[in-house]
């Protein structure tokens, strides 16, 4: 497979998100920046191209994938029995690294969140992202843009590197601002809690969920056979 690099500079921009909207929409996969770090981005309700991700990364079916939107609207499309805590999350911290686990719709196939009837779902503060997600017209299911078990990329060497020619495309833009992937929170249960750490703090969620906790999972390893409600929580992905 030719994988393409799509510029991102003034001149290359526009033609650059329309190439990688189009892959998508056409069941591809490609690598796009992000504020945190690069994702391997497949349409979120396309089972065939989530399968093209987990088998391009490598990753174990049984690790739930982050859907990506790019406006709070298309969070009913994806997420259902929203809470208000999770409006509140959106206000305060969307978009950037806050990934909040929630009820899934029918839209979003099991495969995306490894069987469970949840979906995690964030809204990046990359514009390049945001943007690709807008012209796509598409929920973006994105884990980090690398095999299983290797760094996360911050850049679009790294993925090249490590993904040429395993995937459609990689979107050439600068280093991730963040630099780490985004702090994960389920609302699913009472109380809220916290099941990967990130760049938003518990401080700074307690704001919102002064009850939040830490779940079991981020101080030990999941028992074996346990289905994970988070990427992060059972494999380095």
């Amino acid at each position: 497979m030719l994988t393409k690099r799509l510029k991102t500079d003034s001149e290359s921009y526009d033609g650059s998100i329309k190439e990688a909207a189009e892959i998508l929409k056409n069941g591809g996969i490609a690598a796009i920046p992000t504020e945190t770090v690069y994702g391997l981005a497949a349409s979120a309700l396309d089972e065939e191209a989530v399968k093209k991700v987990f088998i391009a990364k490598g990753r174990p079916q049984d690790n739930p994938l982050i859907v990506h939107i790019a406006n709070i609207n298309a969070l009913n499309e994806i997420a259902a029995d929203i809470p208000d805590g999770a409006y509140k999350c959106a206000e305060k911290f969307w978009p950037g690294p806050l990934t909040m686990v929630l009820k899934r719709t029918d839209k979003i196939p099991a495969l995306v969140s490894a069987g469970l009837d949840t979906v995690a779902v964030r809204m990046p503060s990359d514009k390049t992202a945001r943007d690709i997600i807008t012209a796509s017209g598409l929920p973006l299911a994105a884990p980090s843009a690398n095999t299983s078990g290797k760094p996360s990329p911050t850049s679009a060497k790294y993925v090249i590197d490590d993904l040429d020619g395993k995937i459609d495309a990689v979107v050439m833009s600068g280093d991730c601002r963040v630099g780490v992937e985004s702090t994960v929170i389920t609302l699913v249960t009472s109380p809220p809690r916290l099941l990967r750490p990130g760049a938003v703090t518990v401080e700074q969620l307690r704001e919102i969920f002064p009850d939040i906790v830490v779940d079991k999972a981020v101080l030990s390893e999941p028992e074996k056979g346990e289905k994970v409600a988070s990427p992060g929580m059972k494999y380095k992905h």
